[in-house]
């Protein structure tokens, strides 16, 4: 019997992407690579547990979450992060940003400065520009008042984010256009706290980075992982925890989000176009699977 092992995430890594493993392994993914793997026969998927720490009661979740957490390890992770506004002490600095994931989807957000570009790269941002850099606290007062004062979410469903993905306009200066003006905006309205060092208007774009830019349009995305079910596809791009696989039926989306908390297994998809016995839901309407199809 084939070796399962439990996957921990996707991470987005100086090179690209890479799935990490419980124990440690990782596996670079590169483009044109097959990624292939079974769900173990009876499994159930079980919460990954908290801030490092393994759910006490090995808790059964729902196939569906992108969270694969219990009600009460998901509590516990809340209320250690940042965005919970519950840790006011952090002296680390921390950057201002405005990200865009394609029209008419902007989005305002804060990140401790010594990540870089990680946290837009693991948003799947298009593209996004530095607001500015300050304390915690003063990163929190700002990203408040560019919700207030220029109309902008601190929070997009990646579900939006990957319906926009295919319609994405072919110039960087076109992606760029809507940070550009609300930056200027946030610049021009002065109401910003004076704790926060600006930064100037420098655009950063991700379509080459996540290779989203000659990807034939997705036809659907996994909707869940069952027990006994298998994907296999070859790499053709990948924005923030979302795997775009070409498979015999189209390009599917997988978020790997949903691979947490199962014991998985390799399958023989080292080569052939590939398939997906789990469910699919098509981007225009609802399905299941279907013998021949996924």
């Amino acid at each position: 019997m084939a070796q399962a092992w439990k996957c921990s995430g996707l991470r987005w890594a100086a090179d690209g992407p890479v799935l990490t493993w419980d124990g440690g392994r990782r596996s670079a993914l590169t483009w044109g690579k097959q990624v292939a793997f079974g769900v173990a026969e009876g499994g159930v998927r079980t919460c990954v547990g908290a801030r490092g720490h393994a759910c006490p009661v090995r808790a059964a979740v729902p196939g569906r979450s992108t969270g694969a957490r219990c009600e009460e390890c998901a509590r516990l992770d809340r209320a250690h992060s940042v965005a919970a506004d519950t840790i006011a002490d952090d002296p680390r600095p921390y950057r201002v940003y405005l990200a865009w994931f394609g029209p008419g989807m902007v989005k305002a957000g804060i990140t401790a400065e010594e990540r870089g570009a990680a946290r837009l790269l693991e948003q799947g941002a298009v593209c996004f520009s530095w607001l500015g850099t300050g304390p915690l606290m003063t990163a929190r007062r700002t990203e408040e008042f560019l919700r207030a004062a220029l109309g902008v979410p601190d929070r997009i469903p990646y579900g939006e984010k990957r319906a926009v993905r295919s319609a994405l306009p072919a110039s960087e200066a076109e992606r760029a256009a809507e940070i550009a003006e609300l930056h200027a905006r946030a610049v021009a309205h002065g109401g910003r706290p004076e704790s926060l060092a600006p930064a100037p208007f420098q655009p950063v774009d991700h379509v080459r980075v996540f290779g989203l830019g000659d990807v034939p349009d997705a036809v659907g995305e996994v909707s869940e992982l069952v027990a006994g079910g298998a994907v296999s596809g070859r790499l053709v791009a990948a924005a923030g925890p979302d795997l775009h696989l070409e498979t015999g039926a189209g390009v599917v989306v997988l978020d790997s989000r949903l691979m947490t908390g199962w014991e998985l297994v390799p399958t023989g998809g080292d080569t052939g176009s590939g398939e997906v016995t789990v469910p699919v839901r098509e981007f225009k309407k609802t399905m299941t699977v279907q013998d021949g199809l996924f």
